[in-house]
């Protein structure tokens, strides 16, 4: 399952995040999880230090091997020069599995050890003072969108994506790559905006959508929740000893969560999994193409210099065929 959790600055995206991918490695699940907002916090809010985090290799200064990597044999591709963010994947592509070694998780990756197990940690990188003038920030995450296109994962599987805050996420795809998209949203104005943004630009793509109430203090917050976002509430997270103590660095361990918090994560993870039963992967393949088509026309042609719409295989659906490595040969 892939899952994206989104909000404004400061809604306390990342510490949901971090706590959902906790919840999962607790209950056993393979876990890659991704940092993909322009702020790098999602490493120490799974307990790196400062050092352990900024030694984390950054996607987009990788984005050379994983396009030669994942472009494969793929004939449709003439060199990995010519593939951008949005390229789909085809026939000889080679793609990417939650439960696996690649070269893509050798440069990426590295391994974080929780209190109940191991998770894959990747990050975009931050957005530096050198890139000031020169880049925006969307080209760090389409690294992170080009591995999402070749990634293929089973109903027990899940990759968290940390998102950029706001709706910047809508400048690409992106936001129809996933399973469920949790929007953390506090009991203010400002805090249910982006979900309004989300849910019009969500609609017509048919991205399952929930929310997740954040710094809930007593009834009324809720009410005003209820009556903002309706249906869409899933969950409420209140007051929580564990997560002050967590982000002075002293947690304790995990299984001390409050129950109630701990109730309301299981509540996500039963979301998510109803949500993977309703994945249509034809739907899946023919957004990816969509949107690939979109930005060839737009950038994509003109920068590469190539036709990139010949790039898409039209008899090519991603789709759970794949999950397994064993299931397709790999381009050597």
């Amino acid at each position: 399952m892939k899952i994206a959790f989104v909000g404004k600055g400061g809604s306390g995206k990342t510490t949901l995040s971090s706590l959902f991918i906790r919840h999962l490695a607790a209950n056993e699940a393979p876990v890659v999880a991704v940092d993909a907002d322009i702020n790098q916090h999602l490493g120490a809010a799974l307990g790196l230090d400062e050092q352990e985090a900024a030694a984390l290799p950054a996607m987009g200064a990788q984005l050379p091997l994983i396009k030669d990597y994942l472009r494969g044999s793929n004939p449709r591709i003439a060199s990995a020069e010519t593939m951008i963010k949005t390229t789909p994947p085809g026939e000889g592509s080679r793609l990417l599995r939650v439960c696996e070694d690649n070269p893509v998780y050798d440069a990426c990756a590295r391994t974080v050890g929780l209190d109940d197990g191991d998770i894959r940690l990747m990050v975009t990188g931050p957005f530096t003072e050198s890139d000031l003038g020169v880049a925006c920030y969307h080209s760090k995450v389409g690294a992170v969108e080009l591995c999402l296109n070749h990634l293929v994962d089973g109903p027990e599987e899940y990759v968290v994506v940390d998102m950029t805050a706001g709706s910047d996420s809508f400048a690409s795809g992106m936001f129809t790559r996933f399973d469920m998209t949790f929007l953390v949203a506090e009991p203010t104005r400002k805090g249910v905006s982006v979900y309004r943004q989300y849910k019009e630009y969500a609609q017509d793509f048919g991205v399952a959508l929930k929310v997740v109430g954040n710094k809930v203090q007593g009834e009324d917050d809720l009410e005003f929740l209820r009556a903002e976002v309706g249906e869409d509430l899933l969950v409420t997270i209140g007051h929580s000893d564990w997560v002050r103590a967590m982000e002075k660095g002293r947690p304790a361990r995990f299984e001390l969560l409050e129950a109630d918090n701990r109730m309301a994560l299981q509540a996500l993870q039963n979301a998510a999994e109803d949500s993977y039963g309703q994945r249509d992967w034809e739907r899946y393949t023919r957004q990816m193409v969509h949107f690939h088509l979109r930005n060839a026309e737009s950038w994509g042609n003109e920068k590469t210099g190539a036709d990139l719409a010949a790039q898409v295989d039209p008899a090519f659906v991603l789709d759970e065929r794949f999950a397994r490595a064993e299931a397709t040969p790999q381009p050597a």
